[in-house]
């Protein structure tokens, strides 16, 4: 039988290396999490959330799917968005994506990915809507990618902000920003998108929740 006994000599290797560093490390981890960082990101193996932001594990609250998709049909997602906002009082959410992501150019190439095709539904979408700007605007395919790459997080930011969850918190005076930021494997480094939202009136008009007594 696979044991993968190199990974729980990897691991050994590492707590002994952070509790050298700061014996009490572990003994805090252990009491509580207190992230003011919800991460929302991709799957994909190459882009680890705290590692990339050189964060030490506690910093952030992570969720990662494949594209970094923020679905209203999925429990999972809504849950940790729920439990981020409700429980830990997060302060900011991070949509963050990357160059290159598979799941975005799956939504461009439009081939046959079985299940995977409804997931990034919403990515095809989305590359609808703007799919005369992308074609115009960007000559090679690996621009293409990258510029719905990019539209993506975006929508994610509106996602989001359109969450009832979101929305009371809001209305409630809780602080709580939406940024996109993404990520480029090529380089190792993060971009601010500039696309942010912290309130209510940032959303379009039918998307805004009444949370005043009738």
């Amino acid at each position: 039988m696979k044991t993968l006994s190199h990974l729980f000599e990897s691991n050994k290797k590492w707590a002994e290396s952070i509790h050298q560093q700061d014996p009490d490390f572990f003994k805090r981890l252990a009491k509580q999490q207190t992230p003011k960082i919800l991460w929302i990101g991709c799957a994909d193996s190459r882009v680890p959330a705290t590692q990339i932001c050189g964060l030490d594990p506690g910093a952030m609250f992570v969720h990662r799917n494949i594209a970094n998709l923020v679905s209203y049909r999925d429990l999972n997602c809504l849950s940790v968005i729920d439990y981020a906002v409700n429980f830990l009082k997060v302060t900011d959410i991070i949509v963050c994506g990357h160059y290159g992501c598979g799941g975005v150019e799956g939504a461009i190439n439009q081939n046959y990915l079985g299940l995977i095709n409804h997931w990034i539904h919403d990515i095809s979408e989305t590359y609808e809507r703007h799919h005369h700007d992308i074609q115009t605007q960007c000559k090679e395919h690996k621009e293409k990618v990258n510029r719905l790459c990019e539209l993506n997080v975006e929508r994610q930011i509106e996602n989001i902000s359109a969450l009832p969850v979101v929305q009371k918190a809001w209305s409630e005076g809780q602080k709580l920003n939406i940024h996109g930021w993404i990520y480029s494997i090529e380089n190792g480094l993060l971009k601010d998108l500039g696309h942010q939202s912290d309130k209510i009136a940032d959303l379009p008009k039918a998307l805004q929740l009444n949370f005043t007594n009738p």
